[in-house]
């Protein structure tokens, strides 16, 4: 048989292609591919489809000297990002450098590094980072960036902004449809890939298991998942009444990965309201730090954007692991609840995980009140430990670590344990869950949790088939939270301050303004929360003390005291820091040395209003309109009087607080002349407005 010739197979018939016909085949090939060599640079952007969305690319650096090289995206009209950029070091006098002529030169200007600094650039490896023109510059209003030495005028490598580029933007979408429970909006602003921000948003907030969803698809459907609100909890959504609200979606889940956003009711499957996401949106790529989570055990829960539980039952026992992305001095507690029938963190038997500079804890804990442990009558009433109040450590301790800002602790305990104050973790039904994030104490305890649940908490750990819905960690930069505006009582004429009790807001107040870890309430004084007080030496001034009056109260039961101490509750310290304090009124001791308190008046406290959500308390603008929001509750009783006289002994600042707990007051200047300070306060004006006038000369001379 030839090359030429036809066989058959199977009844089909195949023409065999001679040796000329297969080598001009080859040879047109092989042409081809030289004339239309495939473009490497957009390679890259389609690589980026598998990774990480990072921009609209720009292209390869065009390497000419100093191994520079690496990959340059447009993140936004401003700002450039890096990949993998690489340069040596050794120019003299090296800089990023941008400019409108048509090939990098002397003219053009400095673009700062990384830091924001315009210094020479040192050595480079493999790095990723980003680079914001001057001066608000648009990126279109460059042809090209360059890593350029202006000592020599050499440039180093470079990359161009082609004609009429479109940076990435935020962009406009549509409003929520109005379908049922008053859902409406004003049109969504898709600020990157991961970020939308709702304004005007609206829901009445009387759906059964309502949450912000998203999937794919043409219509909302069950078919999806949550998006965490906007603190990031993932419980049913609470009423709106036209708040611009922000969310993040969760994970390493894209705008480019959904078709819609829903007010959607898992309970009935009902789709309260939507907007549709439109296709390839040039918007600017997430720079939030994504942490893949990584557990071992084959059940995982995401309880909160920054928390999650995993789990296995073996036999008698669980085994937990509970991973935060949490800060060094931060607790995360998870538990049963104290009630069969909803989430109470009342009567819970919970652990709280934690890691210190040496090593990791599981501590079993007990909840009688929402109050640190303290002594009630002989007894230890409030969260305590559980071998504090005569039960045993039923956590036993497995692993633990702390990585890329995430604490990881896995331990375990019985499902019934021999402790008859732990509850049994039942894997007949669901089980009423807790959880709560929170700072430590000075002493190593949970102080008063930041972020807890507000609805219903159900986990089944007896499941068939292994339950997961974690997703990755994910952090962004957070600007500095603005703190409200703080009050000092300077008025010499004012000798008497009524103290009374109230909540001690978010991080815009005690925890900002003093930097501790808050216990939930707070002195406020003449009807401010914890004002800056100034006493003259020699005169008399009188405390009003409304703080509780009943010991067998863990929550409300609150003497004022002075001390030279900063953080108060002298009554949980043990006797040997006591004895390291200075107690300056509202103490006296016994015959056998033991304190006891002075001023316990009646409870007169500022409530929330019922159904308030504390977790809002940082979008009031000011205290006063916070303030505002509360319901005073005072009994038509006498107050506890405290006279104190300040003399030469008293050092310059003392502190008021409570008796029993810690973190509820602050500082009392002690002063020699109320001239003195005014005239401070003026010098230090003066000085600003000197110093101010020095910097418009020193402008002006160099002109």
């Amino acid at each position: 048989m030839t090359l030429n010739s036809r066989y058959s197979i199977d009844g089909s018939c195949v023409q065999l292609f001679n040796l000329n016909t297969i080598w001009r085949l080859c040879t047109t090939l092989a042409i081809i591919c030289l004339l239309f060599p495939l473009h490497t640079e957009s390679a890259g952007s389609l690589d980026d489809e598998d990774g990480p969305y990072q921009g609209k690319y720009l292209g390869k650096i065009n390497s000419y000297h100093h191994q520079v090289s690496g990959d340059v995206y447009a993140v936004n009209e401003f700002t450039f990002l890096f990949v993998g950029f690489n340069y040596d070091g050794n120019g003299a006098d090296t800089f990023f450098w941008a400019g409108t002529s048509n090939r990098p030169g002397p003219q053009g200007f400095i673009v700062p590094d990384e830091y924001g600094k315009t210094n020479i650039l040192d050595r480079y490896h493999n790095k990723d980072f980003t680079l914001q023109l001057p001066d608000r510059k648009k990126i279109t209003e460059v042809k090209w960036l360059a890593v350029y030495d202006l000592n020599n005028q050499n440039n180093f490598g470079d990359v161009y902004i082609p004609d009429e580029f479109e940076p990435p933007q935020p962009q406009l979408g549509g409003t929520f449809s109005k379908r049922s429970h008053n859902v409406s909006s004003g049109a969504i602003e898709i600020l990157d890939s991961k970020t939308i921000r709702i304004p005007d948003f609206t829901y009445d907030g009387k759906g059964k298991r309502t949450f912000f969803w998203t999937g794919v698809g043409a219509q909302p459907s069950s078919r999806g998942g949550k998006i965490p609100d906007e603190m990031g909890y993932l419980d049913p959504i609470r009423e709106y009444k036209k708040e611009t609200i922000t969310l993040e979606l969760p994970g390493d889940k894209t705008i480019f990965d959904i078709d819609w956003i829903s007010i959607y009711d898992l309970a009935d499957n009902e789709n309260y309201g939507h907007v549709l996401i439109a296709d390839n949106l040039n918007v600017p790529p997430s720079l939030v730090k994504i942490t893949p989570y990584e557990f071992a055990l084959p059940n995982c829960r995401q309880l909160h954007k920054n928390l999650q539980v995993s789990w296995e039952v073996f036999g008698p026992q669980i085994t937990f692991q509970l991973s935060g992305q949490v800060e060094k001095d931060d607790y995360m507690s998870f538990g049963l609840s104290g009630s069969d029938t909803s989430s109470q963190m009342i009567g819970g038997d919970v652990v709280v995980a934690y890691i210190d500079d040496i090593r990791g804890y599981s501590v079993d804990y007990n909840i009688t009140s929402l109050a640190p442990c303290v002594q009630v009558l002989g007894q230890n009433k409030g969260v305590c430990r559980d071998d504090v109040v005569g039960g045993l450590d039923s956590f036993q301790l497995n692993t633990y670590s702390r990585k890329d800002g995430i604490n990881t602790l896995t331990f375990r305990r019985t499902l019934i344990s021999s402790d008859p104050g732990d509850k049994e973790i039942r894997l007949d039904r669901s089980n009423y869950i807790i959880w709560a994030l929170g700072q430590l104490d000075t002493n190593y305890e949970p102080a008063f949790h930041t972020y807890y649940p507000k609805s219903d908490v159900l986990i089944d750990f007896n499941t068939t088939e292994p339950v997961n819905d974690c997703f990755s960690f994910t952090k962004h930069v957070d600007n500095p939270i603005q703190t409200w505006e703080r009050v000092k009582i300077l008025d010499p004429t004012v000798r008497t301050f009524n103290a009374y009790l109230g909540p001690s807001g978010g991080q815009k107040a005690y925890q900002g303004w003093t930097g501790h870890v808050s216990s939930g309430l707070a002195w406020y004084i003449n009807g401010y929360m914890i004002p800056e007080l100034f006493m003259k030496r020699g005169l008399t001034y009188v405390f009003k003390v409304r703080g509780g009056n009943n010991p067998h109260s863990p929550d409300n039961y609150h003497p004022l005291v002075i001390t030279d101490e900063p953080r108060g509750g002298y009554d949980r310290l043990s006797d040997a820091k006591q004895s390291e304090i200075r107690v300056l009124a509202g103490v006296e001791f016994t015959r056998r040395g033991r304190p006891k308190p002075t001023a316990a008046g009646p409870l007169c406290i500022s409530r929330y209003p019922p159904g308030y959500d504390r977790r809002l308390d940082d979008n009031f603008p000011s205290f006063k309109k916070f303030n505002r929001s509360l319901i005073t509750d005072c009994p038509p009783e006498e107050p506890a009087y405290l006279e104190i006289t300040p003399n030469i002994t008293w050092p310059d600042v003392v502190y008021y607080n409570s008796f029993t707990h810690a973190n509820m007051g602050w500082k009392i200047n002690i002063i020699d002349n109320y001239n003195n300070v005014r005239n401070s306060g003026e010098s230090m004006q003066q000085l600003h407005v000197f110093v101010a006038l020095a910097a418009v000369v020193v402008s002006v001379l160099r002109l």
